[in-house]
């Protein structure tokens, strides 16, 4: 049987060798995290988990916290803003 591709070595302990080839096309280092997906009996798939940040709103969540000086209750500051209005 022709195998295409690159082949590697299940250890005693379960553990896989990503060829240097694959690891360097596909930028992945120490500690990147790996899906595996069972397809059939004798298949895998695995795919590298994308790890950005969220782009969009979803970024900017507890920027704010950064420069916060003391930690207060929401009813202090709805204090301060209602107090503010009058």
């Amino acid at each position: 049987m022709k195998q295409d591709g690159h082949v590697t070595v299940v250890t005693d302990r379960g553990q896989v060798s990503i060829p240097a080839e694959l690891r360097r096309e596909l930028h992945l280092s120490a500690g990147r995290k790996l899906l595996w997906e069972k397809l059939s009996d004798r298949e895998l798939r695995v795919r590298a988990i994308d790890e950005r940040k969220p782009v969009g709103p979803l970024a900017v969540l507890g920027f704010a916290r950064r420069f916060r000086r003391e930690r207060r209750a929401t009813a202090d500051w709805m204090e301060d803003l209602r107090t503010g209005e009058r």
